[in-house]
């Protein structure tokens, strides 16, 4: 693979492709941190928490705001996954304000289950208000949230659950 190969990125979303391009590097919001991706990356899957994917094109510089998902990076191909996606010039400054204000008051007088699902539909309402604010230029204060976007989501219990009786021989 060559140093100045280009890596093909493609943002897909449940509507569909949403972004594909030929980049020279992007940095990815993942769960543990931001992460860089360069030609010739070792091959990596990540989940991806809600934030700003930036790429460069020659001297040209993009981001883009994504939800929570995941990266697969190989062969110089980044695929990422993801619940949600929009464009800067896309970004309703007002509108992203409005949402902010209504899911965080939405989190102050939460009285279910921390952690549960419901309470992970507002965690993410908010975050995505907040990372449209920043692709945006405005971003709002931080914030500190202490329960990831990943413990929120419903799933299933794969653990297998032993039977108490024995057998009788």
């Amino acid at each position: 693979m060559a140093d100045n190969a280009p890596i093909e990125l493609q943002v897909i979303t449940p509507e569909g492709a949403v972004l594909r391009a030929q980049v020279d590097e992007l940095t990815a919001p993942s769960v543990d941190g931001d992460f860089g991706v360069l030609a010739g990356h070792r091959p990596l899957i990540a989940a991806l928490r809600t934030g700003i994917v930036t790429y460069r094109q020659g001297a040209e510089q993009q981001q883009v705001a994504v939800g929570p998902g995941f990266v697969e990076v190989a062969n110089d191909r980044a695929l990422v996954l993801t619940s949600a996606f929009c464009k800067a010039e896309d970004v309703d400054l007002t509108v992203a304000r409005q949402e902010l204000i209504e899911a965080d008051d939405a989190l102050q007088s939460f009285g279910g289950e921390p952690g549960g699902p419901e309470h992970g539909v507002l965690i993410r309402r908010e975050r995505w208000a907040a990372v449209r604010l920043e692709l945006g230029g405005d971003p709002p204060p931080p914030t500190i949230n202490t329960i990831n976007e990943f413990e929120t989501l419903p799933h299933g219990n794969y653990e297998v659950e032993e039977s108490s009786e024995t057998e009788q021989h």
